[in-house]
């Protein structure tokens, strides 16, 4: 081929390539999902890595959730991500109808850029406390990858109240965008600020305070430490119980690892029964959860999977709504081991001790409503 037509060619190929990329937002997908779907879209936006989080958000839109969960495709084992996340599937003793969607592979380009982002997203931030999940830094960048979108997310019901399907991505099927990682650039790390404990309280540590064993023995331990029939115990045992007794098949399975990619068997039915027809595919990554602090985790968890399998609870709750007692159990959770404050992602101090004993369940829960409103970037839809 003669260098004119060659140059000619390859012309048209990058500009073939580069007309396959969509140029948008956040907001942009989020008021229409399903239009970005199966498209390979570049955004640019803030990205978090929490307890059950791992997104792009942009608190400016006008959603209930304002953030597009993020994953890497399967087998990138990457570092960054959710330190535990609840995922829901159609049980294989469901007699529902799964349609499982075809989608197109994306190759993940681990280079320079990418390795400096997924590193600041799984650097721990340690601020003296209990701080489940926390890591030192957000990241501002320009991602590409490919846009799974959906109508709707959650467990759709029938009107009897029986699940006939899951929709939605990331923690608890939730978010209505999923954007699968294939590359990234112009990485800015922020660090976060973390406030030091009070000199009377930063001399416990976690580590050493909470009792050793197995995390859901721990939750049930939990439990009994506002003394028995106390509202507060209720709530952590409700949630402990959520994992059933051991050796019993309950449905909610659970996993240890990096829940940061896009899972196994996406969209199709799962590989075991449940009696209500779901499963709660719960994953822990240890390098998160350190000592003990997996035994907390255990409760935040177990109240998604109690809330959503309580016929009581509306089904048609937000994220928000979920999200809100979750915390709120989970704080009282690590006050009943003992511990004398707790931050959660991003800096915001849930829990102190030295905070007046008359205000400390208004401080505690304003706090979580910040951290929901202006961390995760949910909006209260009552």
């Amino acid at each position: 081929m003669k260098p004119l037509a060659v140059a000619l060619f390859c012309a048209a190929v990058i500009t073939t390539v580069s007309a396959q990329i969509v140029d948008s937002n956040v907001c942009d997908i989020l008021a229409n999902p399903t239009s970005f779907d199966g498209k390979i879209v570049r955004i640019k936006g803030t990205v978090i890595a929490g307890l059950d989080e791992f997104v792009v958000k942009d608190a400016s839109c006008k959603h209930p959730v304002n953030a597009i969960w993020l994953a890497y495709p399967e087998g990138s084992k990457a570092k960054a991500g959710a330190a535990a996340v609840v995922q829901i599937q159609i049980a294989r003793n469901n007699g529902a109808t799964v349609s499982t969607p075809t989608r197109a592979e994306v190759k993940l380009d681990k280079n320079k850029d990418f390795k400096q982002f997924d590193s600041r997203l799984s650097t721990p931030g340690w601020p003296g406390s209990l701080c489940l999940g926390c890591v030192r830094y957000t990241v501002t960048a320009t991602l590409v990858g490919r846009l799974d979108g959906s109508k709707s997310a959650g467990v759709v019901r029938d009107k009897s109240g029986k699940a006939i399907g899951v929709e939605g991505f990331g923690n608890l099927n939730r978010y209505s965008a999923r954007l699968v990682l294939q590359s990234v650039a112009d990485v800015a790390p922020q660090e976060i600020a973390y406030a030091k404990p009070a000199a009377s309280t930063s001399a416990v540590g976690f580590e050493n305070d909470a009792p050793a064993g197995d995390p859901v023995a721990i939750a049930h331990r939990a439990a009994k430490g506002f003394g028995a029939g106390s509202a507060a115990g209720d709530r952590i045992e409700r949630a402990a119980a959520a994992f059933g007794k051991p050796g019993e098949s309950n449905g909610v399975e659970v996993g240890f690892g990096a829940p940061n990619e896009v899972p196994k068997g996406d969209g199709a039915k799962g590989e075991h029964d449940s009696p209500d027809g779901l499963l709660f595919n719960c994953k822990f990554n240890m390098d998160r959860l350190p000592a003990n602090a997996l035994g907390v985790a255990i409760v935040h968890l177990g109240s998604h999977v109690a809330d959503i399998r309580d016929p009581q609870v509306s089904h048609e709750m937000s994220l928000y709504g979920f999200e809100r007692p979750a915390w709120q159990t989970t704080v009282l959770s690590a006050v009943a081991l003992g511990q004398k404050t707790m931050t959660l992602p991003g800096g915001y101090v849930a829990w102190s001790e030295t905070w007046p004993a008359a205000e400390r369940g208004n401080m505690a829960d304003q706090s979580i409503v910040k951290f929901l409103s202006e961390w995760s970037s949910l909006v209260d839809a009552k």
